[in-house]
Formats: structure tokens, sequence, C-alpha cells
């Protein structure tokens, strides 16, 4: 089959010809006394603002905080977690808050660019083609390009997650779309991160907690390795590993996809300074250390230069996740180098579960894992960072579930949390009025109507009659011709890497 990459994307190197992305260039401006307004020391690229406030609220709510002023190439190991963010969260550093923000908006994009509308002949796809994916969502600078698309079967025991299309002979009943995995291209954007990134991210859920209850919370031996003892929800595993041999689609598990993918781009930029970042919301947040742990696993990180041998770091932002393995699994994480960074709303529901009785909180949690064999025994990965929507003066203090798990919120929060007790202050300027994206979180005085983003007349077009149609969409091929090619490559490293463990 031909391969879904886009604008020559069997070749990553394509520059795209497009401005580097600068999510957070250095932000140094003064406050006019006189307008109340904020004017800017240097012309700045900032593609939102807060035109939706009133000059005293921008007084109160923009602060002028300490710049970190080392590039980021110098500190990227740093801000990626090479040694657990020590010191950067609280206060927090610059540097890490517009990457955590970047990142989650690389997450965002799997629900702006997913059709979730039932009536929708391609239900369950995504919307825009590969080669437009980014410029369709208005990150076109971001300097990234997508490599390839990412699917899951629907055929499994989480339907409350799917969406899916009833004209087979149109997309599939039995695939969605997942995410996707993109490279930075744009060298501008290389030299000012300090290395070549390699993004997956993963799609979370379109409704909220129904998925959560499909759960069976019942813990699985995924069998990535030698270690039965290593376990994750089930739900989770079979999301990641099933596949559906009738559905072209689906004839490789999502899992097989994502491997196959990392490894042709690994191989394709040898010798280069590279890393891997992971990232996903809720639903998507469980996929993401999954995907991570397994790169990790089968040693698909480790490269040879012929001289030495070292890994190529593997770091997942996670947002609103939920537990995903047992605390084998956690331990066996971190001894593998994967760093992880889990960002949560203190009011969100989802990072409480799995794992209500028997969690990382539970002083005997090892006991009862090891010696009695306790089976619902679940551990979050990684360092956490706790955000409050309440301390927000933008936000309701909603009840509402889903405001509190919303990932534009957690964004929002992100740009306004500075440390623990520190006042809650706009550090960026990301535009407030993208909260209510999807949602209705935002307080009813700055005028921004709930849920407002959708596609212009939902997607209807007139033909060449005059009639309102839905336009066809493209047909994009399922996979590329060499994935077995690489799938085959990881077995070797598996097998080998094996062997040397069974040889110690």
């Amino acid at each position: 089959m031909a391969s879904l990459h886009l604008l020559s994307l069997n070749h990553p190197k394509f520059t795209l010809h497009a401005a580097s992305f600068q999510l957070g260039p250095l932000r140094k401006y003064k406050l006019n006394q006189k307008s109340n307004n904020l004017s800017f020391q240097k012309s700045i690229k900032c593609s939102t603002s807060l035109s939706s406030l009133s000059p005293e609220v921008e007084e109160e709510c923009l602060v002028l905080e300490e710049e970190d002023e080392r590039p980021l190439s110098e500190i990227w190991k740093e801000i990626q977690g090479c040694h657990d963010w020590d010191g950067l969260l609280d206060p927090m550093n610059s540097h890490l808050r517009r990457e955590i923000i970047r990142y989650g908006e690389f997450a965002q994009a799997c629900y702006d660019s997913f059709d979730f509308d039932p009536h929708s002949k391609y239900c369950g796809s995504c919307k825009y083609q590969g080669a437009r994916f980014f410029e369709k969502l208005g990150m076109a600078d971001r300097g990234y390009q997508i490599s390839r698309y990412l699917y899951a079967t629907s055929d499994i025991n989480l339907p409350n997650f799917y969406q899916k299309s009833k004209l087979s002979s149109v997309w599939s009943t039995h695939a969605n779309w997942m995410g996707y995995v993109a490279v930075c291209t744009d060298e501008d954007e290389i030299k000012r991160l300090g290395r070549r990134d390699i993004v997956v991210s993963w799609r979370g859920t379109v409704t909220y907690l129904e998925w959560i209850y499909d759960l069976k919370d019942i813990l699985h031996s995924p069998n990535f390795t030698n270690d039965p003892s290593i376990k994750m929800e089930l739900g989770f595993y079979d999301l990641y590993t099933k596949k559906e041999d009738t559905c072209n689609f689906c004839s490789f598990s999502a899992r097989e996809q994502v491997l196959a993918e990392i490894k042709r781009l690994l191989d394709y930029y040898d010798g280069e300074e590279i890393s891997i970042t992971i990232t996903g919301h809720s639903l998507g947040a469980a996929l993401a250390i999954i995907t991570a742990y397994d790169i990790a696993e089968l040693g698909v990180n480790i490269v040879n230069d012929g001289r030495v041998t070292h890994k190529i770091p593997i770091t997942v932002y996670s947002f609103g996740g939920p537990r995903v393995g047992n605390l084998k699994f956690k331990e066996r994480c971190e001894k593998l180098g994967v760093k992880v960074l889990r960002v949560i709303n203190i009011h969100d529901k989802v990072p409480t579960v799995p794992g209500i009785f028997a969690n990382e909180k539970l002083q005997f949690q090892k006991y009862l894992e090891e010696t009695v064999s306790f089976p619902w025994s679940y551990a979050h990965v990684g360092v956490e960072l706790t955000l409050d929507h309440t301390h927000s003066p933008f936000l309701k203090p909603a009840s509402d579930l889903g405001c509190a798990h919303n990932l534009e919120a957690h964004l929002h929060l992100l740009d306004g949390y500075h440390g623990k007790g520190r006042r809650f202050c706009l550090a960026n300027k990301r535009d407030i009025a993208l909260v209510n994206k999807d949602s209705s979180f935002l307080k009813k005085e700055y005028g921004v109507p709930p849920h407002w983003r959708q596609d212009e007349n939902k997607g209807m077009v007139k033909n060449n009659d005059g009639r309102w149609v839905l336009p066809e969409r493209a047909r994009v091929e399922a996979h590329p011709h060499d994935i077995s090619y690489h799938l085959n490559k990881i077995l070797k490293i598996a097998t080998g890497s094996s062997q040397l463990k069974q040889a110690q």
C-alpha cells in the first residue's frame, strides 16, 4: 500500500516553508501607566490575545515574571525532565511553562481535528489530510510536519470511547483515528529546541466520564517483557494492542503503527540529536505513558553509533490522565528512564482512577502487591504538577466534572501558575476565550459563547448546482508500505535485548 506520508513524507527532512514557531520568545514588557495597557519592548509573534479583558483585569492578571535568560537549546534536557524537573516547578520555570503548553496544544489538536459527528459519513476519522493538518488548525508555524496518522480498532471493550461510521464504503466501521506522529523539520525551530523532536500525540475521549465506567479495573500482564509482575489496565492494553484483520486501518495495531514509525524516523535521522516526546489528555494520556514504556522496554530508543551506545530521551507530558498500571509498572518505567510530567486539576476525577482502594498514596501498597497479590493495585508514574481551577479569576467555581477535566482549561491554568501559594497571573497572555472552545467554563461577564469552536456551516458547502452538500474527502492510505520492515527491525532489537538479559 502507498504510504500516508504526504508532502514526500517518506523523506521527512522536507523543510516546511513557514516561519518557525516561537511560542515563548523572551517576553519583557512594561505597564503603560497612562493607558493601563501592556506595551512590549520588542515585537513578538503571538497568535492569541486577551481581547475580551478590560484594562483593569489586564493590569491585575498579567505579571512581570522572572524570565529564564538561558537559551532553551542549552537546557532542553532539563526541561525534558532529565533531573525530574527538580527546581523547575516551584517557582515555575518560564521555559518549562511554554513547553508544557506547547505540547498540550499538540494534544488539543487531536480533539480539534477529530470528526465525532454521528451524522457524518466520515465519523471516527480525522477531518484533515496530513499535508495540511497543522495549517488547518492554525499551527503551520510550529515547524512540525505530520509523519503518519495512528488508528485503533473500535472492536474492544471501551464502546463509549469510540465514534463509529455507518458507511464502511466511505470510512470504516471498525477503526477510529487516534492521533499522529510528527517530526520537527523547520531548521530555526530545531535550533531553538536544541535537537530534532519527534512528537507522538494521542487522542482522548470526546465524551467525558462514560469511558471511565467501561474500565473493568483488571490488571493484565502486557508481555512486553519477561517479567509477568508488570501489569497494566486491560482496557488500555486492548486499545493499544488489538487489531482487526478485515479493516485496512487496523490490520496493524496502534502499538505496531507507532513503534514502526518511531523506528523509521530514528533510522532516518541517525546521528542527530533527537528527543521523543509523547503527549495526550485523558485516555490519550494513558496511551502516552504506555507508548513511552513500550519504546523504552524494547530498546527502540537505544542508539549505537559504532563507538558508544546512548539512549534517546523519552518524555511524556500527560494531561488529566488516569492511572495506567501497578506499582511494578511504575518502578519499571522509572528504571528505564522514562520521564513523565503529569498535569492535573485537583478537582478532576479522572486522575483518581483506577486504583481507588490501593494506589501510590497507600503506605502498604508494596506489601499488598508483592505479598497479598492484591489485584486492584495501581500507581501513577512520574512527577505530578497539581493545578486548581478555583485559583483562576476567569473561571466559574464549576462543579461540572467535564469543565474540571477540559484540556484547554488545563492550559489556561498552566499559563497562570507560578508556584504553590503564588498569585494566579497570565504569564504568556494566552487567550482566555480558548477555555470555552469546547466547554462553558468561563464566567459569563467575559462574553465568550460556550462550545464556540465548530466548522463553518458544519462543513457543508455549495456545489456547482448550488446545493448544500458535505464535500468528499480524499482517501487516506492506512499504512506506509514499509511498516513490516521496521517492525521486523524492532523484533530483532527486542530479541537481542532479551538474549542479553538472559546471558547476564
